[in-house]
């Protein structure tokens, strides 16, 4: 069979789709992301379908497929696993002249659904005469090969603040990696994982923020300054951190200070330590029935120093689960002022240092021995302290864990 390939431009256009099962499912999402007015038409829908049309992002007529319900469409979606069905919907559409889909008989569809990839602006669709396997085996390819291949530039210009992950190099975003693959200048810190860098460009500037010669006040309005000058001479500018920029990673700062200049800002989210490093220790976060709550919070500056924010004696309250970020080196002020607050001293805590790395180790102990033990143990920075019961489910959880 001969195919003639077509890109549809279906923002604001009417989309029928016939069926609010699995397939539905799946299909329903693309449609939505390209902007066409989704009208699902079935007696039932799946809790994700339910959740689009609760949102407003799809309506859903709540019955059978009649054949008026084609008039108006653009393009048909058939999603049902009874042939007659399908095929009176097939006959409907082809009496409206409208292209339609079948999820259950491809060669009765006079439309095809392609596997695909998008890489940035790039879009790469797939169709290999009904070998739906060959035809991902394809695209897979396609998707390492623009992976691989000279980024093009940007969409836009300016600054992205990439979250660069805990640690290891495969927790980067696929957003974030793309992005640093097409950046003109990037400003790491000393906790992004290294490998990434190894992977710029060789044109590309690369500036150490950990080695900018000032004190940490005077050293970020310097990043500040950089990233502005690099944007405004036309350059594309990463400022790559460890975890996520906005969990005491000091982005809203650069934000703002692009923003002032007039530069223009994407912010990509990045995997927080605070929650990944507890989770590949074995240690969720929240737990049924053990915790409902956490709180994150920077021990970088000791309870009782003037300048601290933090309402310790609020903290020792809760019943959830607390983690502290750079707290390792006012670990036993933190722990003795939680105790003195009312937290109980055999309350289990956790540390765990340099968290999704080939040099990952933890330490479980309690509250009152934590400090000493700590110590014993020759733990270093980064590491994410876990304070509450939580800790404890890591026994049943930790054996399983690869």
């Amino acid at each position: 069979m001969s195919l003639y390939p077509l890109a549809l431009r279906i923002a604001g256009r009417r989309v029928l789709v016939v069926g609010g099962g699995t397939v539905a499912t799946r299909r329903v999402p693309g449609l939505i992301a390209a902007g066409a007015q989704v009208e699902i038409v079935a007696p039932e829908l799946t809790p994700a379908l339910q959740a689009h049309v609760d949102a407003g992002r799809a309506v859903w007529t709540p019955r059978r497929f009649a054949p008026g319900d084609v008039a108006g469409a653009w393009l048909v979606h058939v999603a049902v696993d009874d042939p007659q069905a399908a095929a009176q919907v097939s006959e409907a559409a082809e009496e409206h002249r409208v292209f339609c889909v079948r999820a259950d008989d491809r060669d009765a569809a006079t439309a095809w659904t392609p596997a695909v990839t998008r890489h940035g602006q790039v879009t790469v669709a797939v169709t290999d005469g009904g070998d739906r396997r060959r035809a991902m085996a394809v695209r897979d390819l396609v998707a390492h090969a623009l992976e691989a291949a000279p980024p093009a530039s940007p969409e836009f210009k300016g600054v992205a603040l990439v979250g660069g992950g805990p640690g290891d190099p495969e927790l980067i975003t696929v957003k974030g990696r793309r992005l640093l693959a097409a950046a003109d200048v990037v400003v790491a810190d000393r906790l992004v994982p290294g490998i990434l860098l190894g992977e710029l460009r060789p044109e590309v500037e690369l500036i150490d923020a950990a080695k900018i010669p000032y004190g940490p006040s005077a050293a970020q309005e310097e990043i500040n300054r950089i990233l502005v000058d690099r944007a405004t001479q036309g350059k594309f500018v990463v400022r790559l951190k460890g975890g996520d920029n906005f969990v005491f990673g000091r982005g809203g700062e650069e934000a703002l200070a692009c923003a002032q200049a007039g530069v223009p800002v994407v912010v990509v989210p990045g995997v927080t330590s605070s929650i990944a490093a507890p989770a590949l220790a074995g240690i969720p976060v929240t737990h049924r029935g053990v915790a409902h709550e956490f709180t994150v919070v920077s021990g970088h500056i000791p309870p009782d120093h003037p300048d601290s924010l933090v309402d310790w004696a609020a903290l020792a309250r809760l019943r959830g689960t607390l983690v502290v970020l750079m707290g390792l080196k006012n670990l036993p002020a933190i722990t003795a002022r939680l105790i003195a607050e009312g937290r109980s001293a055999d309350t289990p805590v956790a540390v765990v240092q340099e968290g999704s790395t080939a040099h990952q180790r933890s330490l479980r102990s309690t509250l009152g021995a934590v400090t000493g033990e700590t110590a014993a143990a020759g733990i270093r920075p980064p590491a994410v302290v876990v304070i509450g019961d939580v800790v404890a489910v890591a026994e049943q959880i930790t054996p399983a864990l690869g």
